[in-house]
């Protein structure tokens, strides 16, 4: 069995992979492990406190019940925050300086799955040891409180209110005049984000909006962008932006109806913080899916880019250890440090439309970042943890990066999330880039078939 935690905690098929039962046993683990570490022993309310969030998935009901139930028998007061953006949950962990925080959500997986994810005492992200901690203690034999000392559980209907006046509150302008289009992917931001967007001045057309438990990511939201631009050219607005099921990404469509990526939006905001000399050490935090393009705008522009393997929580452990505080992923997790412990879509969108309020366009600020053609193709049904030593797909990708030379680049990397593995190629042609991410991924499925 592989390792259980993946880049974004424990995440499957729900009911089939992530049970009703591994879901308690998970939350039983993570309240022993934290406790020992003490984490939850520096609590002064007399129990520990968690926070529980979750997406709208209709999943995620009985999943928040098993977690509710296992953190409260093991002696933890449990604060329901009901449908929250995963940030919002690690905001209120923060806020409510809460033990843990854990957060029910696939992101931007289709709606059959669901996940786990675990936020430690300020609402930041466990690290692997500590997941690794928590897997080893499933199931084992553990001591019971009883009486008064197993949790409460309560509800906090004015959460989603608290979290968008902080969204509102970091603004360093408002949104007035502006017309905007939010696609909520039917997921947890669907209140949130158009709220946060009025409250800030703009006018809102929220699409998506209405989520039923079934409808999250379906043709929606920052995975599927073509409502959302066919929703800008119609209203002639100056811009749209889009969150996944979880709201920890945004990815924007400018008034004309160009695709803006996660690169660009950094390159954006990037440049704004070190103008006004807010961007510490003059570095930004990307991973190595960053565009080539973005790596080239920010060294024209004088600003260090660190790289780090994908996931928000390595750019967020990069940041961490070095005191950067900016940094993302091309996906549309973008880091702000100074008012997140982790990537958020609707703060991000904030941000992002403030430069747009300051005077400029969206497609002019965009232009900022001149993306070299990517082509990204996922390939299923092979056995991905054969790649790195498979000496034949070793040799197509030293022969493609030989062939590109400066002009481009070659990155294959497994999955964390999905059984699968990605391959990408830029190049300095569309052409060029399909043509050889197609040979990789022909190599892929004929080296690496499942046993």
């Amino acid at each position: 069995m592989g390792r259980l935690f993946g880049t974004d905690g424990v995440r499957g098929l729900a009911n089939r992979d992530l049970t009703a039962e591994l879901a308690l046993e998970l939350a039983v683990a993570a309240a022993l492990v934290l406790g020992e570490a003490g984490e939850l022993a520096r609590s002064q309310r007399g129990r520990p406190l968690a926070v529980v969030g979750r997406d709208p998935r209709a999943s995620g009901e009985f999943l928040e019940a098993a977690v509710v139930a296992g953190l409260a028998s093991a002696g933890v007061d449990v604060v329901r925050a009901g449908v929250l953006p995963t940030p919002g949950v690690a905001r209120l962990t923060a806020a409510m300086d809460a033990d843990l925080g854990v957060m029910l959500s696939a992101s931007h997986n289709p709606m059959p799955d669901n996940g786990i994810k675990f936020f430690a005492r300020g609402g930041q992200k466990l690290p692997d040891e500590v997941e690794d901690h928590i897997e080893a203690r499933i199931g084992e034999r553990w001591s019971r409180p009883v009486g008064d000392r197993v949790g409460r559980v309560t509800d906090d209907a004015g959460s989603a209110a608290r979290y968008v006046d902080f969204l509102v509150g970091t603004l360093p302008r408002r949104l007035d005049g502006l017309t905007v289009v939010v696609d909520c992917a039917n997921g947890a931001a669907s209140d949130v984000a158009p709220a946060a967007l009025r409250a800030a001045g703009a006018q809102v057309i929220a699409i998506h909006d209405t989520p039923d438990g079934y409808n999250i990511n379906k043709d929606c939201g920052s995975t599927h962008m073509e409502s959302l631009v066919a929703a800008v050219l119609e209203a002639g607005a100056d811009a749209g932006v889009a969150h996944d099921g979880d709201a920890d990404r945004c990815l924007a469509v400018d008034g004309a109806g160009n695709f803006v990526d996660g690169d660009q939006i950094m390159g954006i905001l990037a440049l704004a913080m070190s103008r006004s000399g807010r961007l510490a050490h003059n570095t930004v935090v990307a991973t190595v899916m960053s565009n080539l393009g973005f790596k080239i705008a920010m060294a024209g522009a004088g600003i260090d880019v660190v790289e780090t393997a994908v996931g928000d929580r390595y750019v967020l452990e990069a940041m961490r250890a070095a005191g950067h505080n900016f940094g993302g992923e091309q996906s549309g997790h973008i880091v702000m440090t100074d008012f997140a412990t982790t990537g958020d879509g609707t703060l991000t969108a904030l941000h992002l439309l403030a430069e747009v309020a300051a005077g400029r366009s969206l497609q002019d600020l965009a232009a900022a970042v001149t993306r070299f053609p990517q082509v990204l193709i996922n390939v299923p049904g092979v056995d991905k943890d054969r790649l790195a030593r498979n000496r034949a797909v070793s040799a197509a990708v030293a022969a493609a990066e030989a062939e590109l030379g400066a002009s481009g680049r070659v990155l294959l990397r497994v999955s964390g999330t999905e059984p699968l593995v990605r391959v990408m190629v830029e190049a300095d042609t569309v052409a060029r880039a399909e043509a050889m991410a197609e040979s990789l991924a022909a190599t892929v499925r004929r080296e690496l078939p499942l046993p």
